[in-house]
């Protein structure tokens, strides 16, 4: 009897299928089932796709792909459909595919099965829970993968899959090293038993150094079968007991990089369903071990780049705390233009600097570099601030613009000169110098955040320096320089915008959040500061305190903190001083905001808005007054419990002011009048070249728990101005006029004042 015949009787049909000339030829009993006269036909792939349920085509199409990629059996359950869409019956299908060059053919059978009882678990590609179960463990794992982004987190990720019907009881993942066999990881295995397997060649006769070899997965789901056909390491598999093995490629971009051992103790058939789920795993493992290659070597990089910006100090700066921190926190290659470096200065002196450089890629990174080596050369030449930033900003121009005619004429000519693909950069810099002993601090900034100083008692204040263009954009660019005093037990801060910004903030919620921090700080450890300032903007805690902008912003953090050791006074007076030169009227604005944060606990409100008041009327009459810069210097001194606010403010000017008379109408001359109103004790002092322009403020006791109280108390007599001199200490002069009226209100920080 022919097997046409034998294969009728029991009612299978055979079936060819050539994917090179999009035919398919049917038996008589393969035409019948698929609802067609029983008799042999060709037919194209267009005709024998209408009798199928479309859901079922494209299951079966998946399934085909998949046993050609694996060299394996394609099973599937097909619902057939009559010319009016009517599902007439279910077949089995059960192919093999003929492999000829880029080309296949599917020979294979057709048997039609009874359809699954409602309610029933039909693990077929069809329909049923099977499906369901499958593709919300695929989301579950995709997602899970997906996120692990080191290689041991996609380890412990793929350890804790459990396939739908299947899980595996022992995992193993192998790299390829050169010629050799490497284990990634493992899981469901002694410590120990991955030796045999560790350095194994890629030509050894086992079953994933062939799935390297070749690319294609091996299904084995019985011990005999992986005897048959892997005789050699047999031994190795057999001591752990398992009925089934799956060996899998990981394969990325078209390149296997190693492969993915699936083993179960319990006896697997590999249906064609089990291996599209193991497959799609497999495809997902391959990208999320590839992906968290990759993060890795970017963390080494960004750790090595770390690691070589730690400034090297030996065992200690005599009289100073030092701690520094770099997190680099954007995309990329995590590699940036943060940086920050110390230096030792002849004669004892430290210069700390601080930078951040256009851009967040290599060439930001490699600029930096530069930079940080050109500030250091001309810090150890003995510059003094100024002369360094100056030199550094003239070379860093001639690095990136190309000091040269012709680049000038091209820039000229609309060339992009903040271009970040290799056009002209910029940078941000922060450099002092500072005298351990003395604790004398000289500041020279080029457009880089003003430091920060904690004092003893935990106040906080903004150092506001004077300051020049961002070093790389005008070579003959000017840097100021800002002269105070750190005191003993003080600390100073100093960061890039990184430290700010982070998290959705701009730089004024940001410096709100870190100055709350600052001033919880015990004083005591500088490498817990450090640690607790990164923690608050990067950390997992930063995401209760995202600011008020809409997209979390994410930069690298540069932050260098500095405490000056030595005995700290029982009481001691919180003292700031600031410059408001002739140019930078606006800094009176921030002049008042300062000595808002330096009374940031005083008791009386009323009070702090008349030194405020008081302040800026000082400020502006030198400014208007003489030709030249007013020094302002703020002292707060507790004696006997009580606290008192001293403000000076000094110029070059010999010419002492005198109390006037204004009108009603009068738009000037009132400055000498508030001050008498307001201030408990006021006066002019001469000081060699210039004067000094003073009043204080004393505090009323906390227990009286009032405000708006006379300013006046006790035997403090009002003055009465008459136009001669102050006698004693209090004196006055002529030909200082005081314009008030325009200063009434106080201006946001950077507004400039009308005069």
């Amino acid at each position: 009897m022919r097997t046409e015949d034998v294969l009728a009787a029991i009612a299978t049909g055979l079936w060819r299928w050539d994917n090179a000339s999009g035919t398919v030829t049917l038996d008589a009993e393969a035409a019948r089932l698929l609802g067609l006269p029983a008799e042999p036909v060709q037919l194209t792939e267009a005709a024998v796709r209408s009798r199928f349920h479309p859901v079922d085509w494209n299951e079966i199409d998946g399934v085909v792909n998949l046993a050609v990629a694996e060299g394996t059996l394609a099973e599937a359950r097909l619902r057939i459909m009559d010319g009016h869409g009517r599902v007439i019956r279910t077949v089995r299908s059960r192919s093999k595919p003929l492999i000829e060059g880029d080309d296949y053919q599917l020979v294979g059978t057709l048997q039609e099965v009874a359809e699954p009882q409602p309610g029933t678990a039909a693990r077929t590609p069809v329909t049923g829970d099977w499906r369901r179960s499958r593709e919300a463990f695929l989301l579950d794992a995709g997602r899970a993968l997906a996120e692990a982004r080191s290689t041991a987190e996609v380890l412990r990720v793929a350890a804790s899959l459990s396939m739908p019907g299947f899980s595996p009881d022992g995992l193993a993942v192998f790299g390829v090293a050169g010629e050799r066999l490497t284990i990634i990881g493992h899981h469901g295995h002694n410590v120990g038993d991955e030796s045999p397997f560790s350095s194994m060649s890629v030509d050894t006769d086992y079953p994933a150094a062939e799935v390297v070899r070749t690319g294609r997965a091996i299904y084995l789901p019985s011990p005999d079968e992986y005897l048959r056909r892997f005789p050699v390491t047999w031994p190795l598999a057999q001591r752990f007991g398992r009925q089934s093995w799956a060996y899998l490629p990981l394969i990325v971009a078209g390149r296997t990089m190693g492969a993915w051992m699936a083993a179960f103790k319990h006896p697997v058939p590999f249906t064609p369903d089990e291996r599209s789920v193991l497959t799609t795993v497999a495809r997902m493992l391959a990208q999320a071990l590839a992906r968290a290659g990759v993060a890795e070597s970017e963390r080494e990089l960004s750790l090595g780049l770390q690691r070589t910006m730690m400034p090297v100090l030996g065992p200690g700066i005599p009289g100073l705390h030092v701690a520094a921190r770099y997190v680099p926190t954007g995309g990329g290659l995590q590699v940036g233009g943060d940086w920050y470096d110390m230096i030792q200065l002849p004669g004892g002196r430290i210069a700390l600097v601080i930078g951040d450089v256009q851009g967040h890629d290599v060439r930001a990174a490699g600029l930096m570099g530069q930079l940080r080596i050109a500030l250091r050369a001309y810090a150890s030449e003995g510059h003094r601030p100024d002369a360094v930033l100056s030199r550094a900003s003239r070379f860093l121009y001639g690095i990136t613009n190309g000091d040269t005619p012709e680049s000038r004429r091209r820039e000229g000519a609309g060339g992009d000169r903040g271009a970040p693909d290799g056009g002209p950069r910029f940078a941000t810099c922060l450099y002092l110098e500072i005298d351990p002993v003395t604790g004398v601090v000289d500041i020279a900034r080029a457009g880089h955040p003003d430091p920060a100083v904690r004092m003893t008692d935990g106040t906080v204040l903004l150092r506001p320096t004077a300051g020049g263009l961002p070093l790389g954009i005008d070579p003959d660019t000017d840097y100021p320089t800002t002269r105070f005093t750190l005191a003993p037990g003080e600390t100073l801060m100093m960061c890039t915008d990184g430290l700010l910004e982070t998290g959705g903030h701009d730089l004024d919620s940001g410096w709100e959040r870190i100055r709350s921090l600052l001033e919880g700080h015990d004083g005591e450890s500088l490498e817990e500061l450090a640690d607790s300032l990164v923690e608050a903007v990067h950390g997992p805690g930063s995401h209760h305190t995202t600011g008020p902008l809409a997209d979390r912003r994410e930069d690298d953090i540069a932050v260098l903190l500095l405490s000056r050791q030595g005995p700290t006074a029982r009481e001691a007076p919180r003292r700031t001083m600031m410059t408001v030169a002739q140019a930078e009227p606006e800094r009176i604005a921030a002049a008042r905001q300062h000595l808002r944060q330096l009374l940031h606990d005083w008791s009386d409100e009323d009070q702090v808005d008349s030194a405020v008041l008081m302040v800026s009327e000082m400020l502006t009459n030198v400014l208007i007054h003489t030709d030249g810069d007013a020094l302002l210097i703020a002292e707060v001194n507790c004696t006997d419990g009580a606290r008192r606010l001293r403000v000076e403010v000094a110029d070059a000017s010999d010419e002492l002011p005198h109390k006037r008379h204004p009108g009603e109408m009068a738009s000037s001359g009132r400055g000498l009048v508030l001050m008498e109103m307001l201030a408990h004790a006021w006066g002019v002092d001469p000081q060699g070249e210039g004067k000094s322009i003073w009043f204080e403020l004393n505090e009323p006791p906390l227990e009286r728990g009032e405000r708006g109280d006379p300013p006046f108390e006790g035997n403090d007599p009002p003055f009465e101005g008459d136009g001669r001199p102050f006698e004693g200490n209090e004196r006055n002069g002529s030909g200082f006029e005081w314009d008030v009226s325009a200063f009434e209100r106080e201006e946001p920080a950077g507004e400039k004042p009308q005069a």
